[in-house]
């Protein structure tokens, strides 16, 4: 008898165990889809941002670069890696922010690069007010371009004049 209560106090630990294991490797996966979930689409808004900067700096080859860089991080996301509300938003705009970058990195005008940026940064807005960004992402408007952008600071620099028209524009919402 005190066998058969050793031994099935044995099994119970065992099983136990067992199952905290398993349960700790659920949560550690759940944790790394996370983690995978957030950099996902942080490539694809970094790769916005560098094209925004260009754009300021009134270099239509780099510009024309970064938007290429763009076009890789957007092929690159696995949707089935985002979070739904994500998902549902992507799907809605996957297409536009593709032909898109496309088009911004396949001239070298600088003018219609930054007519292409308009439409760019309304795809990019959508997708980050979903996103839940880890910093605040401000929306910027500037009323002589009738055009909105994002940036990660707050100080106006506007891509659609670069430095004839630097400071044109203000914040109109912070994204957090």
């Amino acid at each position: 008898m005190k066998k058969s209560i050793i031994a099935l106090a044995t099994v119970l630990t065992l099983l136990f165990s067992a199952n905290n294991i398993q349960a700790n490797t659920a949560k550690l996966k759940s944790g790394t889809t996370e983690i995978v979930d957030a950099s996902q689409l942080q490539s694809v808004f970094d790769a916005y941002f560098n094209v925004k900067d260009a754009l300021i700096k009134s270099d239509s080859k780099l510009t024309s670069a970064k938007a290429t860089a763009l076009l890789t991080a957007i092929t690159a996301v696995k949707m089935d890696q985002l979070k739904s509300n994500e998902h549902t938003v992507w799907m809605k705009v996957v297409k536009k922010l593709t032909a898109d970058a496309k088009s911004i990195s396949a001239t070298t005008d600088l003018k219609k690069q930054r007519d292409t940026f308009k439409s760019l940064s309304k795809s990019a807005y959508d997708l980050i007010k979903v996103s839940n960004p880890d910093q605040p992402i401000y929306k910027q408007y500037c009323p002589m371009a009738d055009a909105d952008w994002l940036s990660k600071e707050k100080a106006v620099k506007n891509p659609y004049y670069g430095s004839s028209m630097l400071t044109c524009g203000n914040v109109v919402e912070t994204i957090k």
